[in-house]
């Protein structure tokens, strides 16, 4: 998990001087198909405490069945049932995309430096997950098996590029205007199409996609938890190996970012939140450049900090084994500081950022005035039965209208379908496969796209939306 905005700052680099444009906290070219999850609400919005009015009675039911799993080796793998009054009206494949601010995604590739290029990565990870700085956890539906879920985004070019010369010249465009010709940036449209390939173990597969730009990232979210009796450890699964980020016009620079550790607390006090405490790393094998960031947790007294401190470094990153900070020694290109709740910025060159000179420090991103983007999904009619909010609409109807024990029946139906699919498959000896992705998994971590997998991506970024049935519904009888 990582998380995180520019605002103006004029740092020279190497003698020239530099002014990063502030990515705006709400692109007016974004437009929801359907409001966000409710763990989005303002703190207008909650009690004096901190808590909404049904949190307490939730997570005292929550935290009754979490200690069953006190020694369970991995909660995820577990086949368990939640109520419905104890979960977000979301379908899991639509709450994670890792795309809360698309703008900082598709400007990835525009500097002409290579480390330029790396900032705008670790920009990107800092703002992919927005969702829990100004939210609470939540907890969506299970996928079931052959569910998918598909979106666009269509945002303008705003995210300026953070070190090197800036090259946007796909979506640019010169405005007249009274004092003089001016840029403004094209709105781009990014693309996103995820599926269940796998259910025991539960692992999805996701492609995301910017033509205009030439910017891509794939892979499989799959999920480890734990219980330890005060918080629940979340950490990839053997097929999750990460964010696989493409530059296409970059001759294909592959950039991996992994994902740390993160601990779910506040089961005892009544307040969920998020804390991050691992190592994680962002590798470019064509530039040769590295990052390691480091997430520190708790300071005195258990006071929650949400530090995080990285090194960006040369090295052969086929070879390095390095996983530490101070055990980076040489070639040192910059510094990461900051609170990825917040600011996080960096430091040109091998100096402690601490001892670095003002002029070679650079805000690299501000959340605190950020939200995540809305989404535009495909219209209802031209959804599929297994496609995400179709499938789960009776669910999320009911919770959304507090009529929890039908929501909850509904789930379990739709669930014993699934099981029910999967009798029917084994008995016969046939084993499913997914539509739009080659395999369920890959021990490589990168998922590849189907032909109908490409022909749904193409289609969306032409707002062309019609699928044909699949030839098998994994998880419901054909004709629903």
């Amino acid at each position: 998990m990582g998380l995180f905005k520019s605002s103006s700052v004029s740092p020279e680099i190497a003698g020239q001087s530099k002014t990063v444009t502030p990515i705006p906290s709400t692109p007016p070219s974004a437009a929801p198909s359907r409001p966000e999850s409710p763990m989005s609400a303002s703190k207008e919005e909650k009690v004096p405490d901190g808590k909404t009015p049904d949190d307490s009675s939730k997570l005292r039911m929550f935290l009754s069945i979490l200690k069953r799993f006190i020694g369970v080796s991995d909660m995820a793998a577990a086949r368990f049932s939640l109520p419905a009054q104890l979960m977000e009206p979301i379908p899991n494949l639509e709450y994670w995309h890792y795309l809360d601010r698309p703008e900082t995604f598709i400007s990835i590739g525009d500097s002409e430096e290579a480390l330029g290029r790396m900032l705008a990565c670790l920009r990107f990870w800092f703002t992919k997950d927005l969702k829990y700085v100004h939210g609470k956890p939540c907890k969506p539906y299970n996928s079931t098996l052959g569910e998918f879920f598909r979106c666009n985004w269509e945002i303008e070019d705003t995210a300026p590029s953070i070190v090197g010369q800036e090259n946007k010249a796909n979506l640019q465009q010169t405005i007249a205007a009274p004092q003089g010709p001016t840029t403004k940036g094209h709105p781009g449209k990014v693309s996103y199409l995820t599926e269940q390939t796998s259910h025991h173990p539960p692992v999805s597969a996701y492609y995301v996609d910017c033509p205009d730009k030439g910017v891509s990232a794939r892979g499989f979210d799959q999920l480890s938890a734990k219980f330890t009796g005060t918080s629940v450890k979340v950490t990839a699964g053997n097929y999750n190996q990460g964010i696989f980020v493409n530059l296409e016009n970059r001759n294909n620079e592959e950039y991996q970012l992994t994902h740390p550790a993160a601990f779910l607390g506040g089961f005892l006090r009544g307040n969920l939140y998020i804390t991050v405490a691992d190592t994680c790393f962002v590798t470019c094998e064509k530039t040769g450049i590295k990052v390691i960031l480091e997430y520190l947790e708790e300071g005195y007294f258990g006071k929650t900090q949400n530090k995080v401190q990285g090194v960006v470094f040369k090295c052969d990153t086929t070879k390095d084994k390095t996983t530490r900070i101070k055990d980076v020694k040489d070639d040192i290109l910059a510094r990461i500081d900051g609170v990825w709740t917040e600011k996080v910025y960096c430091s040109i060159g091998p100096a402690e950022f601490k001892k670095a000179a003002d002029k070679y420090k650079i805000l690299l991103i501000d959340v605190t005035p950020m939200r995540p983007v809305p989404k535009t999904c495909p219209a209802p009619e031209d959804q599929l039965p297994n496609e995400s909010q179709r499938f789960w609409a009776g669910v999320t109807e009911a919770i959304t209208t507090k009529q929890f024990a039908a929501a909850t029946n509904i789930k379990q139906e739709l669930e014993e379908k699934q099981r029910t699919r999967a009798a029917e498959r084994k008995t016969q000896n046939r084993e499913w496969k997914p539509r739009f992705f080659t395999n369920s998994t890959d021990p490589s971590g990168k998922p590849e796209l189907t032909e109908e997998g490409k022909i749904a991506m193409k289609g969306m970024h032409e707002g062309r939306y019609h699928l044909e049935p699949p030839a098998e519904y994994a998880a419901m009888c054909m004709g629903v």
